[in-house]
C-alpha cells in the first residue's frame, strides 16, 4: 500500500522534510516513488510546498496520506481553478 509521508533531510537540529509517495513498508528515509512537495519547519514562517495535482492523483490511485501529511494539507488548501 502506497502512504503519502515525510522523509527526514538537512543538517543536525535544522530538519527539512520532503513530502514523498512511498511504500508503507519502507524505511523512512529510503527510495520512493515521487516527491511530491517540501516542508521546512524551521523557516519563519514554515514554509509549505506541495504539489496538489500530483498529491490528488495518488491519492486516487489509493495512497493515504500520514496524520502530518493530512495535517499540512489541510492547512494548506489547493488553489482554486478557474
Amino acid at each position: 500500500m502506497l502512504k503519502i509521508r515525510l522523509a527526514r533531510f538537512g543538517a543536525k537540529k535544522k530538519p527539512s522534510y520532503r513530502v514523498v509517495v512511498i511504500e508503507d513498508w519502507r524505511a523512512r528515509d529510503s527510495r520512493c516513488v515521487e516527491v511530491v512537495g517540501h516542508y521546512n519547519p524551521v523557516a519563519q514562517p514554515a514554509k509549505v510546498d506541495l504539489d496538489h495535482n500530483r498529491i490528488s492523483h495518488w491519492m486516487k490511485c489509493g495512497a493515504r496520506p500520514s496524520d502530518t501529511v493530512a495535517r499540512l494539507l489541510k492547512s494548506n488548501p489547493a488553489p482554486a481553478t478557474a
